[in-house]
C-alpha cells in the first residue's frame, strides 16, 4: 500500500510515520508540509525524526506526489486538512481524517465527499479507546436513563479543540446506543455559582494544562455508587499503529463514509 502522510513532523504523525517505514507493507511515497517551512524537500524519516532516512520527501504540493499514492493519511490541521480532502476528491484518492476541532459546515463537507472517494474519519485511532466506546455503549444501554453523565477529557496546554474529538466520539457513540441525538443536548462545562445539574444531559469537562498525556473518563453517577470507565493514552503509539492499520484496510475500498469500529471490527 502506497502512503501519504501530512504533517510529518507533528507529534501523532511523526509517530504514524515510524509505524508505517517499519512495515513491509507499506511504502510512504511522501510526506506533505506547510509551504514555506525548512524541511520542505528534506527526507520524511528525517523530519519525522525516526532515526533514518524512508527515501521519501516532504513537499508542499500535494497536487504533485498524490497519484503516486493509494491512501492519504491527514492528521494536520482544520485548514490543511481542508485543502487534502480537495485533493483527494480530484484525485480520487482514500482519506483518513484523524485531525479533529472541524467546524460544522467542514465536518459535513467531509461526510459528503463519501459520495465520491472512500473517507474514514477518526477522532482516536486507537484500539483500547475503541474498545472503551463499546463498553460505554453497553453503560448507556442500562444506565443512561438512571445516572447523571459526565465525561472529562484531559490534554496537554497545546491541545486546539474543546471537548477533544475523542470525547465527542464517546457521547456520540452513547446516542447511537439509546437512539438519541446526546450531541446537541449536552452541556460544557458548568458556570460559576449556584446552577442546578439538568437531569438527562450529559456535561463535557475539558481540562488542558503542561504536557500531561491524553485521558478520558466517563462518569455514571447514582445515587450512593458511581461507575467510571477511563482510558489513559501514555504515548501515541497505539493511536499511530490504528492510524496506519486503517489506511491498510482502506486501501482498497470503494467509496463511502466508514469507521474506525468498522476496520477493527469491533
Amino acid at each position: 500500500m502506497k502512503l501519504i502522510i501530512t504533517a510529518p513532523k507533528g507529534k501523532m504523525a511523526s509517530l504514524i510515520v515510524a509505524n508505517a517505514a517499519a512495515r513491509e507493507e507499506v511504502e510512504i511515497v511522501a510526506g506533505i508540509g506547510p509551504a514555506g517551512r525548512d524541511y520542505i524537500g528534506s527526507d520524511i524519516g528525517d523530519v519525522a525524526m525516526i532515526g533514518y532516512k524512508v527515501g521519501a520527501a516532504v513537499v508542499d504540493d500535494l497536487e504533485s506526489v498524490i497519484d503516486q499514492a493509494d491512501v492519504v493519511c491527514d492528521f494536520s490541521t482544520t485548514e490543511l486538512g481542508m485543502n487534502v480532502l480537495d485533493a483527494c476528491i480530484r484525485h480520487r484518492k482514500a482519506l483518513v481524517v484523524g485531525t479533529t476541532g472541524f467546524t460544522p459546515e467542514q465536518r459535513e463537507k467531509l461526510e459528503s465527499a463519501a459520495e465520491q472517494i472512500p473517507i474514514m474519519i477518526a477522532a482516536n485511532t486507537d484500539r483500547m479507546v475503541n474498545v472503551m466506546r463499546k463498553l460505554i455503549m453497553e453503560a448507556a444501554r442500562e444506565l443512561y436513563d438512571v445516572t447523571d453523565i459526565e465525561i472529562v477529557d484531559m490534554h496537554d496546554n497545546t491541545k486546539l479543540d474543546a471537548p477533544s474529538g475523542t470525547a465527542r466520539e464517546l457521547i456520540e457513540s452513547m446516542g447511537e446506543a439509546v437512539g438519541r441525538d446526546l450531541v446537541s443536548d449536552a452541556v460544557y462545562g458548568r458556570p460559576l455559582g449556584r446552577n442546578p445539574r439538568e437531569k438527562g444531559k450529559v456535561t463535557f469537562h475539558a481540562m488542558r494544562g503542561g504536557d500531561t498525556p491524553s485521558s478520558h473518563t466517563v462518569y455514571f453517577f447514582g445515587e450512593g455508587e458511581r461507575l467510571e470507565i477511563t482510558h489513559h493514552c501514555l504515548n501515541w503509539k497505539g493511536c499511530a499503529k490504528g492510524a496506519v492499520d486503517a489506511c491498510i484496510w482502506m486501501a482498497d475500498k470503494p467509496a463511502g463514509l466508514y469507521g474506525i469500529r468498522e476496520s477493527m471490527k469491533l
